[in-house]
């Protein structure tokens, strides 16, 4: 009950923020949103599943990039485009989890970060659909028609966002608390079992793999028609690399935590950004000290402190 109240009371205030804050600030809300679910998304992989993968920015992409090309090219029409947006991020997964999901531990995270790769060296070179390394700037903000209100604002974008945020999360918070959901974090401990079992251990491991590209293609759809632009970064191993930070130092195997790491994430980039050049090398350094001194994330030494008072009183 606490749990749920907490969250209420986070919803409302997220509501009422966009109404005080000025445009930056809206902004960088609605850009840790949209990272959320892009981690939340890379949860359900790697906190749910145990397969950590570093070419999660691939379903990004696709997304973002289907967006940007039907946008500019085809036909600027956000029942068709988004739509389109997450089904083709979700058949690359599709496609992608054919050819990843044979491997184990770090050949699945080589794997997955090469297929990442290749994508990125096809936005680069396809310019006549990508724009190659330019970019396609002029993406305009989705037009919902029967809304009275504008896009255009940063508090309502921001409004926008949430609402699909908030969607994603309640639909993934069904997948995993699922009976599926258990299976998967049983096929986490104990493959083997499970296969004894009788359990078809790769099919579950593969429909897990297609969810998470899926919501992954609607956070990349999201943050294109957020910024007005998309450019070959958004399938770089570095994005992939800071949806795997914002997995791990909020709590892996869990929704809040992918959240509490995308907030941290993103502010910290904001803030770091503005002083030093080098943000990679921070990320880099925060993975680090994440996996030395705190494995379960900020999520699980909440929990431990907490469990810590109460055993105190």
């Amino acid at each position: 009950m606490k749990r749920w109240m907490g969250i209420a009371v986070i919803l409302l205030l997220l509501g009422i923020l966009p109404q005080v804050l000025g445009d930056y600030y809206v902004i960088l809300l609605t850009k840790i949103l949209i990272f959320a679910i892009f981690a939340m998304s890379l949860d359900i992989v790697q906190g749910y599943v145990g397969l950590p993968s570093l070419g999660h920015a691939a379903f990004f992409g696709v997304g973002a990039y289907t967006i940007g090309i039907f946008s500019i090219k085809v036909l600027n029409n956000f029942w068709i485009n988004l739509p389109l947006a997450i089904v083709l991020a979700g058949m690359v997964a599709a496609l992608f989890g054919l050819l990843v999901l044979r491997t184990r531990a770090a050949y699945f995270f080589i794997i997955t970060a090469a297929l990442s790769e290749v994508l990125y060296g096809i936005a680069c070179t396809w310019r006549f659909f990508t724009g190659g390394h330019d970019g396609m700037p002029g993406i305009a903000r989705p037009d919902i028609g029967f809304i009275p209100w504008s896009l255009l604002s940063a508090a309502n974008y921001f409004y926008f966002v949430l609402f699909f945020f908030i969607v994603a999360f309640i639909l993934m918070y069904v997948v995993v608390r699922s009976p599926f959901g258990h299976i998967i974090v049983s096929i986490r401990e104990n493959e083997l079992r499970m296969r004894a079992l009788g359990y078809h251990t790769w099919l579950y491991k593969y429909v897990s793999f297609i969810i998470a590209g899926l919501f992954a293609g609607l956070s990349g759809g999201l943050l294109v028609y957020l910024n007005g632009f998309v450019s070959p970064d958004v399938l770089r191993i570095s994005l992939s690399a800071e949806a795997l930070l914002m997995v791990l130092l909020g709590g892996a195997g869990t929704l809040i935590g992918p959240v509490i790491g995308a907030a941290s994430v993103v502010f910290l980039e904001n803030i770091v950004s503005s002083y030093m050049e080098r943000w990679v090398l921070m990320l880099g350094i925060i993975y680090v000290l994440v996996v030395m001194f705190t494995p379960q994330g900020i999520l699980g030494l909440i929990n431990k402190m907490s469990l810590k008072s109460q055993a105190k009183v």
